[in-house]
């Protein structure tokens, strides 16, 4: 039998039904907005936050045989409440009673399909990069906070899109925010991400960003050297990439640092592989960065970040990796490692990949001495076309793959 009766407010209050069951509760939570709608009832009522408190007093009624009714926004089960009463109550003692979400409201006032929505919540949320999450599909549903408001969100936008000179995409985004939903103050505006940052937003919004189509004729992993822009034939080889890429065992989210990154082309595959992944290409190279510039437009790999500077001082600003990978280290290979194993996280992997005899001997021995558990591979690769002649065969130089685990 339920004991908890968790009920959505839409934009017109509670429904017939839904109140209906608070007549038996003897506690009520909710919002300050929420609980107005139930200002008649004469059971006890109390903020929803702070959450953990509130919790405790849900389970000290429940103890003493008393109801509760939990009022929220639009759909509990979605982005919403409803989760974390379930996880710590179970299915058995709650009857969900669901309104329409707030993203179905809002694309209804857009006039805006909301089907093929990638969505994101940012309640309490610490994103490494916005943008990479943002700008990963053509339509994205956004529920904002406090603390990343449409505004704020714009100019992070607009911020990154001028680090990598991608004017095509800043032109093409358009975003529609919703304001305060129901109310008599409600307000829906749309405009480009300047309109959007210069403008200041009610507290209660959500947001729909679509931007420009990307071309996804490329596949997700496999891409060749041509299909790369770099300089000089300074990119690591599709097969040595193929290794490197296995021996970082990329997961789905986190932080990688691409160390010597030159054109881009492991950070470029890597974040194909794992969208969710967010990719930090250090290169100190202007021209090569110019290349990194270019690859993140071509295939939209927004979860990469160019980052002008030298190892390992250019590490220092950056959030902690779950994984690293060093093509190239300027001279600087000991403190680079260092800088990477003390703050590479629990289970991550460091890879280093070395052509030069001092490289070579000197990676796996600077990682065992930071504690890493080190294995090495060594790469030689040869291409031949068929028919196959002596001018169709190709010898490239050995490459050692040292891979330290934490």
């Amino acid at each position: 039998m339920s004991e908890i009766f968790l009920l959505g407010v839409g934009s017109h209050g509670l429904t017939a039904e839904q109140r209906s069951c608070l007549p038996g509760c003897a506690l009520i939570v909710g919002s300050e907005r929420h609980l107005e709608c139930v200002g008649q009832w004469p059971a006890e009522k109390i903020a929803i936050t702070p959450l953990p408190e509130v919790l405790a007093v849900i389970k000290r009624q429940l103890a003493a045989g008393g109801k509760v009714a939990v009022l929220a926004g639009g759909d509990p089960l979605f982005f919403g409440i409803g989760r974390r009463l379930l996880d710590e109550f179970g299915r058995e003692k709650l009857t969900v009673l669901p309104a329409l979400s707030s993203m179905q409201e809002a694309c209804a006032r857009f006039r805006i399909p909301w089907d093929d929505a990638f969505v994101v919540s940012l309640h309490g949320r610490t994103a490494h990069h916005l943008p990479g999450l943002l700008l990963r599909r053509e339509k994205t549903f956004v529920f904002t906070d406090k603390k990343n408001s449409p505004d704020v969100i714009a100019d992070q936008l607009l911020d990154y899109l001028g680090v990598i000179e991608d004017a095509g995409t800043l032109a093409g985004c358009r975003v529609w925010v919703a304001e305060n939903l129901g109310m008599a103050d409600e307000r829906i505006t749309t405009g480009n991400l300047m309109e959007t940052a210069s403008r200041r937003y009610r507290e209660f919004n959500v947001l729909l960003l679509q931007r420009p189509r990307v071309s996804q004729s490329q596949p997700r992993f496999g891409l060749t050297e041509a299909a790369i822009s770099h300089s000089r034939g300074l990119i690591t080889k599709d097969e040595v990439r193929a290794v490197t890429l296995h021996r970082l065992a990329l997961p789905e989210q986190g932080v990688l640092w691409d160390i010597g990154a030159g054109s881009g082309s492991v950070s470029i595959e890597a974040a194909r592989i794992c969208p969710g992944l967010t990719v930090y290409a250090v290169e100190k190279n202007e021209g090569e960065l110019a290349n990194i510039r270019e690859n993140i437009r071509c295939y939209g790999c927004c979860n990469v970040v160019p980052v002008e500077g030298e190892a390992p001082t250019a590490l220092f600003a950056l959030p902690d990796p779950d994984r690293v990978f060093v093509g190239g280290s300027g001279g600087q290979l000991a403190l680079i490692i260092r800088e990477a194993a003390a703050r590479l996280a629990a289970g991550g992997r460091l890879v280093v990949n070395g052509v030069t005899p001092q490289t070579v001997s000197l990676a796996p021995q600077l990682m065992a001495e930071c504690g890493l558990r080190v294995s090495i591979s060594r790469i030689t690769c040869e291409r031949s076309d068929l028919p196959d002649t002596a001018e169709s065969s190709r010898i490239f130089n050995p490459i050692s793959i040292a891979t330290g685990i934490k």
